[in-house]
């Protein structure tokens, strides 16, 4: 049986030129940004946006490493 709210989640069709446009405003992204995003984990909006989230954020180790560069 088929989970309702992932028929509803929202996909993003790379073929319409219309949709890119919106979700890379939304996003804040580039095209190639999002199409490299919707190559890696699919045409749902809710994982690309993870997907970009976690490419643009740092983790604590590489705070510390530019932290320890710098010093």
């Amino acid at each position: 049986m088929a989970n309702q709210s992932d028929s509803a989640a929202p996909r993003i069709d790379k073929n319409d030129a219309g949709q890119i446009a919106r979700w890379t405003r939304e996003f804040d992204v580039t095209d190639e940004q999002l199409s490299e995003a919707i190559a890696k984990v699919g045409d749902k909006a809710a994982d690309v946006e993870l997907y970009l989230k976690g490419s643009r954020s740092s983790t604590n180790a590489d705070t510390a490493s530019e932290a320890a560069k710098s010093k």
